[in-house]
């Protein structure tokens, strides 16, 4: 049941009058005579149109648009436009003011959680490019997520090291790796493959390593704080962080 919009405030005494609720109905709006200015735009449905022949009558109304004979079995997919949101692609590329060009960071997450690693560049992704050094803690170079790393406050001058344009995005993606299924009737049986380092990785992470060790043994003391692993020290000061 609807509750009526206009309440009594005695009896048989109305808040509103009729003209104040034909007002606020916006009923002069739907009245037999207005129309709207998409209602003038839009086509009519249906249309009228002559028959011939003796049985029939002269004029009938059909749909103005035929529906089609045929019908997919399946929709089409088709990409569904969200009012006000853009696209991954479109999204601006924001990093967080603590981590800059040589800050050391640890990643939470992963095969080399609690590690610490050096930030070089962002991505066009927005993900984060990080090494080791692998010599020092064996972390190459790989992406990661800002929002599971930990920015210190220990930063490394890479301005000396040389950064090249082509580690992006599409130097980490990975190829396709062949795997057969195995059923019966196979004649062609190909062995699975796996994945494995290229040449050109290993002479990469090694020409970057040289340049980074430089300048980490140019300081003292962090050689061994980038091999060591980030934990919570507990004993007579429980909760102390030992970067």
């Amino acid at each position: 049941m609807v509750a009526s919009r206009n309440s009594e405030i005695a009896r048989g005494v109305s808040r509103f009058s009729r003209s104040a609720m034909y007002a606020k109905r916006f009923a002069w709006k739907y009245t037999k005579g207005s129309t709207t200015k998409i209602e003038k735009k839009r086509k009519p449905a249906m249309k009228e149109k002559v028959i011939g022949g003796d049985k029939n009558g002269e004029k009938r109304m059909v749909p103005a648009k035929r529906f089609p004979k045929y019908y997919p079995t399946e929709s089409p997919s088709r990409k569904l436009k969200s009012r006000g949101k853009k696209a991954f692609s479109a999204h601006t590329r924001k990093l967080r003011a603590s981590i800059t060009p040589g800050t050391v960071l640890i990643p939470l997450c992963g095969a080399h959680k609690g590690k610490h690693v050096v930030f070089l560049k962002q991505l066009d992704s927005g993900l984060l490019l990080v090494t080791g050094p692998h010599k020092v803690n064996g972390c190459p170079l790989r992406r990661m997520n800002q929002v599971y790393v930990i920015a210190t406050q220990t930063k490394i001058d890479i301005s000396s090291v040389d950064i090249p344009e082509k580690l992006n995005d599409s130097y980490f993606k990975r190829k396709k790796l062949n795997k057969p299924k195995h059923g019966d009737g196979e004649i062609f049986d190909t062995e699975e493959e796996s994945y494995t380092v290229s040449d050109e990785r290993k002479a990469d992470q090694k020409a970057l390593d040289s340049q980074l060790l430089k300048v980490v043994k140019s300081q003292e003391y962090l050689e061994g704080y980038l091999s060591s692993k980030f934990g919570l020290q507990t004993g007579q000061y429980p909760h102390t962080m030992v970067f």
